[in-house]
């Protein structure tokens, strides 16, 4: 077991280590210990209920997400980072905003988180030179970083040394930080003291249970992702359930209903990175305009975007779900024009959306637009 050195004083390294945090940009750090065995039979039931849905490597690295010592070897302790995400310039009333735009059916949604630089790219550049100072300060220092990259139980890590307690969201949250923030990891082989736990202040509030469009959060802590928009848009990659479809609404990537309902979120803070300001295209877009990109615009658009991941095709279909569910509300020539041109061409996934898109029919469509009758019905 490698201890702080004895010439070292834990407590004052911790310090320091917390100051270049902050100067990586990183809105707290922490440390866990690697004892996660309780842990083991929530993680367990949730696998064995096919809460996982077709993320098959959930259940292919079984316990090891429960062990970081058996994932890396020699992991004493691990390092825990939370790092706030809300664009720099957000306004207070953010949630507002965002309230307003999923009421814009003909306009495309997309995560916040989203919006900027791929979270993983700057993380775990940032987690890397920590860890490199630390490294610098200690003397021969075995460590691996991630974030959102390994079989890695981060919500666990993070309440268990502090960083938030865990909301019936499932995701962290933090009294004066709610929830909009980034986790990342680092595995070292150097016994830091422990961090302590916070206590949980969710209380009786179950305002991200019944906000939930698909009801995903089957119970307080439990979330299917069959049913989470997050997973659907993103994990996914075989059809939408239909019956899933018109819960939709207009979100192409990602879904933070639970987040916006938090009353915690009230004290989300702006990220201190420049990397989390908003790209052009990713708010307030027409989804008739995103459904014009061709492939080659969409990787420009999203080189280094996290966006990028779930590829053109995914893409493509989720822009189809929501201006099928676009129509339902009201017909939108440009619309059904966009969807026609995205047709040309499209495999058989994208060709069904938007099929389904095309039948789409808002009230009293027929009779005043009987051309869009038949477009539907040949659909």
């Amino acid at each position: 077991m490698q201890e702080v050195p004895s010439t070292v004083d834990a407590a004052a390294l911790f310090n320091r280590l917390r100051g270049w945090a902050r100067e990586l940009g990183f809105s707290q750090i922490a440390v866990a210990d690697v004892d996660l065995a309780s842990a083991e039979p929530g993680l367990q039931a949730w696998l064995d209920a096919g809460h996982h849905g077709r993320m098959h490597y959930m259940a292919a690295h079984g316990m090891k997400r429960a062990r970081p010592a058996e994932l890396v070897p020699g992991t004493l302790r691990v390092i825990t980072a939370r790092m706030d995400y809300l664009p720099p310039a957000t306004e207070p009333g953010w949630q507002a905003v965002e309230w307003a735009g999923l009421a814009r059916p003909a306009q495309a949604q997309i995560s916040v988180y989203a919006r900027g630089r791929d979270y993983h790219k700057v993380l775990r550049n940032r987690l890397q030179k920590l860890a490199e100072k630390l490294a610098a300060e200690v003397g021969p220092l075995g460590y691996r970083v991630f974030t959102d990259s390994a079989p890695v139980l981060e919500v666990e890590l993070a309440t268990r040394s502090g960083l938030g307690w865990r909301g019936k969201h499932t995701l962290t949250l933090h009294r004066e930080a709610g929830s909009m923030f980034f986790l990342g990891e680092i595995f070292i082989d150097l016994a830091l003291p422990v961090t302590e736990a916070t206590s949980a202040h969710c209380g009786e509030c179950r305002a991200c249970l019944d906000v939930c469009p698909t009801a995903a959060i089957v119970a307080p802590y439990r979330v299917d992702a069959r049913r989470c928009i997050s997973y659907l848009t993103i994990e996914h990659d075989g059809p939408i359930p239909e019956d899933l479809r018109p819960l939709l609404g207009n979100r192409v990537y990602g879904c933070d209903d639970c987040q916006l309902a938090c009353p915690w979120n009230k004290f989300a803070k702006p990220a201190m990175l420049a990397d989390f300001d908003v790209r052009p295209g990713m708010a307030g877009t027409s989804i008739a305009a995103l459904l014009g990109w061709s492939e080659a615009e969409f990787l420009r658009r999203t080189e280094g975007s996290a966006i990028r991941r779930i590829g053109f095709v995914r893409w493509r279909r989720n822009l189809a779900v929501a201006a099928g569910n676009a129509l339902s509300q009201q017909d939108d020539a440009e619309l059904r024009a966009a969807l026609q041109r995205a047709l040309e061409g499209a495999d058989a996934l994208v060709a069904e959306h938007i099929g389904w898109a095309l039948s789409a029919m808002a009230p009293g469509a027929a009779l005043s637009s009987p051309s869009m009758s038949c477009q539907g019905a040949s659909a």
